[in-house]
């Protein structure tokens, strides 16, 4: 593409094996034929430049879908700098064909903390105008330790609900120094994302990875969020008896009367053959749960990071530890019973699977990067703090999708708007 040629590339690339770069090419250009929506703002991108002269940095799941997010900023005119938000969830391949199609890389899979923390440090070091967060390194390397690479920053957008309930944190306590966008709570980012993307993406990992089904087994989600009314219902219609685990009353409403059982995880843990955390908060599910738990459960996370139930106290409480599959390690306890952990506690659908399917994606990176646009051309007059995407683009962007589904829709009469907006229902 004639546009991309004339983006400078910042620096150079730091991955693991160039040789996959045909492979993630291949993977790339597979995602890209189910995110139409996307394709209309790459389009929409070469023809108005929203970005150019400014640099981006990216630190998002590093896989297929993130890489054609980055090429179509990159094809507004920014300079790109990506690295990944875990260390399992990269993927080498797509690593190597996007330092291959002139996108600067820095990760690899299975990195050590040293080396992500490095990573990222190196993404910043472009000293970006723009990032696009998931979970919120970015920006806490850029109020900390990397503060120097934030000379030029107008601001970012967050991609998960981790990251947005720090950045709302920061708000609380008057820390945050920049704008953010709220990329999570856009009505085409959590009505789809975090329900049907989350929904899918988790079983599919989890049942793929142990060659079990669902049916008939009681599964235990904890958190009843959109994540969890998502991965809630999948588990349903495959057969499972659910239990769900919450601490907000409203949330536990919401799923006794969806149909689902409501419990203490205290009673929970001794029910269930497969349990998910889907909370964002850590000691979910600690010792006192493990001793009580059934030989042979599965054990997985759908949040963003490896806290939400403790493998400090389950490794404390293992006699051994073995790698029994890919992705899944059993921990014995002293009297034979065996828990098994899949994908280290991460996030499984990404460590263990393929993520979100392209077609949800598809909303959810458009989101970021209409928010992005927005960025570009308001953020120097935007205060610090988090903003919502506007509703405007947030309706476009539904729009579009439907339109890309072939689905439709009727729309109001004249004398219907003005119905609704009469006080006297005239």
């Amino acid at each position: 593409m004639s546009a991309l040629e004339n983006v400078p590339r910042i620096s150079r690339s730091v991955i693991k094996d160039p040789s996959l770069a045909a492979a993630g090419i291949k993977k790339i250009e597979w995602v890209k034929e189910f995110m139409p929506v996307l394709k209309q703002i790459e389009e929409r991108f070469i023809a108005e430049q929203p970005f150019a002269g400014m640099r981006v940095a990216v630190s998002v799941h590093l896989e297929a879908k993130t890489a054609y997010l980055a090429l179509v900023m990159r094809a507004g005119g920014a300079q790109i700098a990506v690295t990944g938000s875990n260390t399992l969830s990269t993927k080498d391949d797509i690593c190597a064909g996007l330092d291959a199609m002139g996108v600067d890389v820095f990760a690899w899979h299975n990195a050590t903390e040293e080396e992500y923390w490095g990573h990222l440090k190196q993404t910043l070091s472009i000293c970006p105008h723009i990032i696009i967060d998931d979970g919120g390194d970015l920006v806490h390397l850029l109020q900390g330790e990397c503060k120097e690479y934030a000379n030029d920053l107008i601001g970012g957008c967050e991609e998960t609900t981790t990251g947005i309930h720090r950045l709302k944190a920061r708000v609380k306590e008057g820390s945050l120094l920049f704008p953010m966008m709220a990329v999570n709570d856009a009505h085409c980012k959590y009505l789809f994302d975090n329900v049907h993307g989350t929904g899918q993406s988790t079983w599919d990992a989890i049942m793929y990875t142990t060659n079990l089904m669902l049916t008939g087994k009681v599964v235990v989600i904890a958190g009843y969020g959109w994540c969890g009314k998502g991965t809630a219902m999948r588990a349903k219609g495959l057969g499972a008896r659910v239990i769900v685990t919450e601490v907000n009353p409203f949330r536990a409403l919401e799923a006794a009367m969806d149909g689902h059982e409501v419990m203490k995880m205290d009673d929970a843990a001794k029910e269930g053959d497969v349990f998910l955390t889907v909370t964002g908060n850590k000691d979910v599910i600690t010792k006192r749960h493990y001793e009580v738990m059934k030989h042979d459960v599965l054990l997985a996370n759908a949040g963003h990071f490896d806290v939400e139930f403790s493998k400090p106290d389950l490794k404390a409480m293992s006699v051994s530890v073995t790698d029994r599959k890919p992705f899944i390690d059993g921990y014995k306890l002293a009297d034979g019973r065996v828990i098994n952990v899949l994908a280290d506690g991460k996030l499984v659908n990404i460590v263990a699977g393929n993520g979100h399917p392209a077609d949800i994606m598809d909303l959810s990176f458009a989101i970021q990067a209409m928010g992005c646009r927005y960025l570009s051309k308001n953020g120097k007059g935007l205060a610090p703090g988090l903003y919502n995407i506007p509703d405007e683009v947030d309706h476009e962007i539904a729009v579009m999708k439907v339109k890309a589904m072939g689905l439709g829709m009727d729309t109001l009469t004249p004398e219907q708007e003005a119905y609704l907006n009469s006080s006297t229902g005239e």
